[in-house]
């Protein structure tokens, strides 16, 4: 399942030099992993109440190239369900059409309680 999510910079999103700090690619990544929740149907706050999180595990990353401000960027992301309490997503951020930035991150499902559970139904169905 592939997903597109746009990001526009902003001055504050940048350094001293003008170019994006490197913590903020990190921030556009999960928002467009938000959006996928959104957009599948799932309330994470519902979940919430129910004791039930999304926690990252792991990120590696790439930067490939650099942003500005003023730019417009588009964080495009596939993911899927890897067995029964990962999620993994790759994702990459294009400034017009030259990839910048790179990284697979992993999430669990767990309980509030930092107990491993079981991905919705909604995510299992995406398993690759």
């Amino acid at each position: 399942m592939s997903h597109s999510f746009p990001v526009r910079i902003f001055y504050e999103d940048t350094d001293m030099a003008g170019i994006v700090y490197y913590a903020n690619y990190l921030r556009y990544i999960e928002r467009a992993r938000s959006d996928i929740v959104e957009q599948m149907g799932l309330d994470q706050r519902a979940m919430r109440d129910e004791g039930i999180v999304f926690a990252v595990t792991r990120v590696e990353a790439d930067y490939i190239g650099s942003a500005r401000f003023g730019d417009r960027l588009d964080v495009r992301t596939t993911h899927a369900a890897k067995g029964p309490v990962r999620w993994v997503f790759d994702q990459e951020v294009f400034r017009d059409d030259m990839l910048i930035f790179r990284a697979i991150v992993t999430a669990v499902c767990m309980t509030t309680e930092g107990k491993p559970t079981r991905l919705p139904a909604k995510l299992r169905l995406t398993q690759a």
